[in-house]
């Protein structure tokens, strides 16, 4: 009997003394804050949150004067051009926000994920779907391997258990090709075409899956990776990425 009260004792206070060696900061400056992952106040004003008017279907931001209905669409999406059925970003991919996404991408700061997915799970607030998949965008086995870890998949994670659903990390294949660098919208789309393939469609057949990705340059990995999933039988698919990048024209 007192060995389990002191197991129930040590469960209950675990999280209180892993606070007290190892203080709540903030992943980014180290400020003080009150919850392990999350970010102080000076730094979640830095970032360009998405929070306004925005397309009905892909959330590209519209200015702050701009008065949407529920029928608001960008240039692309009225015109049939986008291959999910919706795509949320968390905020603007600028100055500031590149300042978490490099070194969470290419060096290992894995600690920003916890702050980049909450921001994500807020930026699918307006959206009522119940995904059966959350699927991180697959990197290519050379990518993988160099880097260490697919960052789409950390921040997929805790969605995937906000939604109840399945994360799904081996029904899609990618080919390795050099990056995009600063090819246009048409050169990224050709140049990513046919790097998915579907190697389990079985599991992809008739689900709702919601794919996840850390930025969104022009859309075209989404775009395709979406093309891809629907001819394999998808019934809806859905994206949310932590930045994407808005043309300031």
């Amino acid at each position: 009997m007192c060995t389990l009260r002191f197991r129930d004792f040590l469960y209950k206070n675990v999280n209180k003394f892993i606070e007290f060696l190892y203080p709540a900061l903030c992943p980014l400056c180290s400020a003080p804050v009150s919850t392990h992952g999350e970010l102080c106040g000076d730094c979640w004003s830095c970032f360009d949150w998405i929070s306004g008017p925005k397309c009905k279907c892909c959330g590209y931001p519209f200015p702050d004067d701009y008065e949407p209905n529920e029928k608001s669409m960008c240039p692309i999406c009225a015109a049939g051009k986008n291959e999910l059925d919706y795509i949320r970003a968390a905020c603007v991919y600028d100055d500031f926000s590149r300042t978490a996404m490099l070194p969470f991408k290419h060096a290992g700061q894995i600690k920003y994920a916890k702050f980049m997915s909450r921001a994500m799970i807020w930026a699918l607030r307006d959206l009522d779907i119940s995904p059966d998949i959350v699927m991180p965008v697959p990197l290519a086995a050379k990518r993988l391997f160099k880097r260490g870890y697919n960052q789409a998949t950390l921040l997929a994670r805790p969605i995937s258990n906000v939604y109840k659903a399945k994360l799904d990390l081996d029904s899609v294949h990618r080919q390795y090709r050099e990056n995009m660098g600063h090819k246009t919208h048409a050169q990224r789309l050709q140049h990513i075409r046919g790097v998915f393939s579907v190697i389990k469609p079985e599991n992809i057949r008739g689900k709702k899956i919601l794919l996840v990705d850390d930025v969104m340059t022009s859309g075209a990995t989404l775009t395709e990776l979406g093309r891809v999933l629907r001819h394999a039988g998808a019934s809806a698919v859905y994206g949310v990425v932590f930045c994407r990048v808005v043309r300031l024209d």
